[in-house]
């Protein structure tokens, strides 16, 4: 006998990394040397302080036991002092921040507090694939809002002309993912006026501001009556290395926060003190530090610029964030079996557009959390590629 599953599963699938990442497993236990260049993991170790403030306190012997469902006050303390720093925002600590364990799972918490089965939720046709998931798991309908080329930016012309009279809550990423397209005030302006005029919930995943940014990074609730109708969400993961570590918040009035932690106080226990406490010190982590991991990504960048000039992709040279975008050429009939042909052939792993949604399909991302030597080897191993083996 096997018992049934849930509605919910019959449309969802299991997450295209997590599916591709057991095929890389297997060449690599036949001793095939696959490189990794599809996920956006940072290879980069945290700040050294940030590691010596863990190793200090986990040493402590009245620290393991459960913590404040809404973090620790120094946590969030460091939070706002740093969104004071990096984006001029004024948080209140003990209102307007509630961590999370990665911002990944705010995604779920804020679909479970404010999406009833039946609600409409605006989400990017070009964007992290688990706003549409959780979107489905939660019972609501999802509508793909559409963007400009280019840009990335939603057409508002094509939305203003949409019936969204049943649409609660709306996702936006900027910078953008997969498209590295900056975040900007005016569009952020656009978004906050936007989002007042149709009575919508903007949800703002942020985890990607500092990385190859060359202008100030932009926080949506710098915006004037943002935090009325908006609710951004943020990372250590991409900023200060600490992706495994699962350390993220939200921020937003403390109305919006207050429901959400219904919610969050039902699914987990918070987050272990030692890592709570480090991220503290990460947030001490100066200008020099991030300064120089950036130069990092930018070498990074340059060599795989000549990656994709090889397939003869086309690409930005402004965009920014952890990931580079580029479009394939015309005369490949299928990114997908040029995906498997890099794979099993030349043992390169790198994602295909089409996973972040129909507009994406004719792109392709690779991520910059690979070394400079890493890069140089698959340069090398696709020395000999010609676009002919696969264009048909």
């Amino acid at each position: 006998m096997v018992i049934s599953t849930a509605d919910r599963l019959q449309n969802t699938r299991e997450y295209y990394f997590s599916v591709k990442l057991k095929e890389v497993r297997a060449l690599l236990e036949k001793g095939n040397p696959v490189l990794n260049m599809g996920i956006g993991s940072p290879d980069l170790p945290p700040s050294e302080n940030t590691i010596a403030k863990m190793v200090e306190t986990v040493q402590k012997q009245d620290i393991h036991g459960y913590q404040p469902y809404k973090g620790i006050a120094p946590l969030r303390e460091a939070i706002a002092d740093w969104y004071q720093k990096i984006y001029s925002v004024t948080l209140d600590p003990e209102n307007e921040i509630l961590p999370l364990m990665g911002s990944k799972e705010g995604i779920t918490h804020l679909s479970l507090t404010f999406l009833n089965p039946g609600n409409q939720v605006l989400v990017p046709e070009l964007g992290y694939p688990s706003y549409r998931a959780v979107s489905e798991m939660v019972g609501a309908e999802v509508i793909s809002y559409p963007m400009e080329f280019k840009s990335w930016h939603p057409d508002f012309g094509k939305l203003n002309d949409m019936d969204l009279s049943k649409v609660k809550m709306m996702w936006i990423n900027y910078p953008h993912m997969p498209s590295g397209a900056p975040a900007s005030k005016s569009l952020f302006e656009k978004l906050v006026a936007f989002a007042h005029e149709k009575k919508i919930l903007l949800c703002h995943d942020n985890p990607y501001s500092l990385i190859l940014a060359k202008e100030q990074p932009i926080s949506m609730l710098s915006i004037d009556g943002a935090r009325e109708v908006s609710i951004e969400m943020n990372s250590m993961s991409k900023s200060h290395n600490m992706a495994g570590w699962r350390v993220g918040w939200m921020s937003g009035s403390k109305e919006y926060l207050d429901q959400v932690m219904k919610i969050k106080s039902n699914i987990d226990s918070g987050m272990f003190y030692g890592i709570q406490n480090a991220a503290v010190e990460a947030f001490k982590n100066d200008h020099e530090w991030h300064r120089k991991q950036n130069d990092i990504y930018f070498a990074r960048r340059e060599k795989i610029y000549k990656f994709l000039d090889k397939l003869g992709c086309t690409y930005d040279t402004e965009q920014v964030g952890l990931f580079a975008w580029a479009k394939v050429p015309d005369s490949l009939a299928s990114v997908e079996k040029l995906i498997d042909h890099l794979l099993y052939q030349y043992h390169v792993f790198i994602s295909p557009g089409f996973i972040f949604g129909k507009k994406g399909e004719r792109f392709i991302r690779m991520s910059l959390c690979n070394t400079e030597e890493e890069v140089e080897e698959a340069l090398t191993r696709i020395e000999n590629f010609k676009i002919e083996e696969v264009a048909s």
